[in-house]
């Protein structure tokens, strides 16, 4: 269990990671869509940097949570518009 544990937490950290690489804000600067990308790339990206260190305190669970949470900020930022990508697998919108 712990071994299926540390793997998925393994590649959905690296599914972040990624995913973070590949958004790009579609919205201008500015304009309320724009601000909303804003906010939501700072929510990805710190639950990207609290699994980190979820993971280097041996907290493998939280660690999870965090990327899977911060996942789906991204996700919900392509599913409205917020975000263009060029991975489109990374994605579920």
């Amino acid at each position: 269990m712990r071994a299926d544990l540390t793997e998925k937490t393994l590649r959905y950290r690296g599914l972040l990671r990624a995913a973070l690489d590949d958004v790009r804000k579609a919205a201008p600067e500015g304009s309320e869509l724009g601000r909303t990308a804003d906010d939501f790339l700072i929510m990805a990206s710190s639950y990207y940097k609290d699994g980190v260190h979820f993971m280097e305190t041996g907290d493998e669970v939280n660690a999870l949570v965090c990327f899977s949470y911060g996942h789906a900020w991204l996700d919900a930022g392509v599913r409205i518009g917020a975000f263009r990508v060029t991975k489109t697998d990374l994605f579920a919108a």
